[in-house]
């Protein structure tokens, strides 16, 4: 889903289904669904936004992704929930000056148990990258800021990508007959957990139809990471994650014990780079190899 709602709001009550009563209200809607509904609050969970401000541009993405400078020449590209939020100045306030702004930003995230990534200025603007790692939640933040009675806020919160497209169970014999193994990618695990999340269960369905389509098939079921974390963690966690596989196939789809074996790689398989988030994501799999 995207929503991005600009224009220019001078509200004389707070409430969204004043908006459209009020004679000073401007819009620029492109994609809106009801003006209530939006919800067009701030960041609750770690910031208000700074006094004398109103919302005037608004975009949500449920996934994107977001080159975050982190050094004077390197950038870290963070996929996730995306919000993009610009705020002006009400009018006949004043305005604060940018380090202002910035400064009560990352004092913000620093209360919050977050950190300052990388600041910097740029033509007269104040910015600031800052990080959160909070309840097994990532969050980057990038504030920039004038004092031109403007400033905006790139907020990501960091999550793998819910693969909507899977693999059915004719595409997984097809790789299996040509390759020998399938690369499965709709079995979700927290970060460092190895509990199925409910989410994986279309590709367990998957699986099983697999299974049952071949009486005879037998897989090794090999779990996957990437390279964050120590070697000997990563190790126990893939096979934790294939037992975990392996317990679901036989209790719930009813398959045979004998038929499944459980096997943990860690990160000694990449397909790709662990160098990128994209890489890491494709290195964090489960594949299923013909024993």
């Amino acid at each position: 889903m995207k929503v991005i709602l600009q224009g220019k709001i001078r509200l004389k009550r707070s409430f969204a289904y004043k908006l459209v009563k009020n004679i000073h209200t401007t819009f620029q809607i492109r994609i809106v669904t009801y003006l209530y509904s939006l919800n067009l609050t701030d960041y609750p969970a770690l910031f208000n936004r700074m006094p004398n401000f109103h919302i005037y541009r608004y975009e949500e993405l449920q996934f994107n992704k977001y080159d975050f400078r982190i050094s004077n020449d390197k950038t870290s590209s963070i996929e996730g929930r995306h919000l993009y939020i610009v705020y002006y100045l009400n009018e006949n306030a004043a305005a604060p000056g940018a380090i202002q702004i910035v400064r009560n930003y990352s004092n913000a995230i620093k209360k919050a148990g977050g950190q300052i990534v990388y600041e910097y200025e740029d033509g007269g603007l104040e910015n600031s990258i800052m990080k959160l790692i909070k309840n097994g939640q990532e969050v980057w933040v990038y504030v920039n800021a004038g004092g031109n009675g403007m400033y905006s806020v790139n907020i990501i919160e960091k999550e793998a990508m819910a693969q909507d497209v899977l693999a059915d169970a004719s595409s997984m014999a097809a790789s299996i007959k040509q390759t020998g193994k399938v690369a499965v990618y709709g079995i979700y695990f927290d970060t460092g957990k190895s509990e199925l999340k409910p989410e994986s269960k279309a590709t367990l369905d998957e699986i099983s139809k697999l299974l049952k389509a071949d009486n005879n098939l037998k897989l090794n079921v090999v779990g996957h990471t990437d390279n964050t974390g120590t070697f000997d963690t990563n190790i126990k966690l893939s096979m934790d994650r294939a037992t975990s596989v392996v317990k679901v196939l036989v209790a719930q789809y009813h398959v045979v014990t004998s038929r499944l074996k459980a096997c943990g790689d860690g990160p000694t398989a990449p397909v790709a780079s662990n160098d990128t988030e994209e890489g890491k994501a494709l290195n964090r799999r489960v594949e299923l190899a013909k024993q």
